[in-house]
């Protein structure tokens, strides 16, 4: 069977997820680091990622990453929407094993994403959220192209170290990525 790509970019292919991503699903969100700034890292059974957190993964708007070089599974990008039907406003979302930190996967994967929404997808916004102090992912928005829109407070189950600073939204229009968007330049050797 044939593997096929929603996305492909230079370095990575986003593909549907499939219930074969099980264990891949389980390993990334049992790894304190990734999840430090979703519950403070606090571990999720097997059972909690089968029944909660790969029927939300199947569904319409996410894809698991792979690096095109290795196919090796990398964790996932979302453009979930945010209403039925259609894709009008989604938000942007990524969750990344650390051996893809630091080496501009995420930057690549939400650009792509970015770029399809309002080129594939007709979408006329893109939004995401993060906290306040999560500034890789904050770097990551405004490198794809997202502005900062505001700072907010909302009321969680658990406190995470941080979080008495808030979370902060991003958004782009398609009004406003199509003034910014350029064309790159060629790639020379």
């Amino acid at each position: 069977m044939t593997t096929r790509f929603f996305l492909e970019t230079p370095r990575l292919r986003l593909r549907p997820f499939t219930e074969d991503d099980l264990d891949r699903v389980v390993s990334l969100d049992n790894d304190p680091g990734v999840r430090r700034f979703i519950d403070a890292g606090r571990p999720v059974s097997r059972d909690t990622v089968r029944r909660e957190t790969l029927p939300r993964l199947l569904g319409r708007g996410f894809w698991a990453a792979e690096e095109s070089a290795s196919g090796e599974w990398l964790g996932w990008f979302c453009l979930e929407p945010e209403s039925e039907p259609g894709w009008a406003v989604v938000e942007l979302g990524y969750r990344l094993h650390r051996t893809a930190w630091g080496r501009g996967c995420a930057t690549e994967g939400a650009r792509a994403l970015v770029h399809k929404a309002f080129t594939d997808l007709g979408a006329e916004r893109v939004t995401a959220q993060t906290m306040t102090v999560n500034t890789a992912s904050r770097r990551v928005l405004e490198k794809s192209g997202l502005r900062y829109v505001r700072t907010f407070f909302e009321e969680w189950p658990e406190t995470i170290e941080g979080s008495e600073h808030g979370d902060v939204a991003y958004a782009l229009t398609r009004e406003e990525w199509a003034r910014s968007n350029r064309p790159e330049p060629p790639m020379t050797a």
